[in-house]
């Protein structure tokens, strides 16, 4: 097995880790992003919103059926 063989592994088995845990992953990315929104004072809310509802569609797609 090859470096590159060794790597498409990998990220397949996180792909599927990710998919399998899709709503523990998203509510991280909602706390992350609400952390931010505090830190920040709520100056980039509108941002901080755009990308985490971005990531979560990300999230949404490793599971090959969106």
């Amino acid at each position: 097995m090859g470096f590159m063989d060794s790597l498409k592994g990998m990220f397949s088995k996180g792909t599927e880790m990710a998919a399998e845990h899709e709503d523990e992953i998203q509510d991280g990315i909602d706390k992350a992003a609400d952390m931010a929104d505090e830190k920040t004072g709520g100056k980039y809310s509108d941002h901080i919103d755009t990308g985490a509802e971005k990531a979560k569609d990300v999230v949404e797609g490793l599971d090959g059926e969106s």
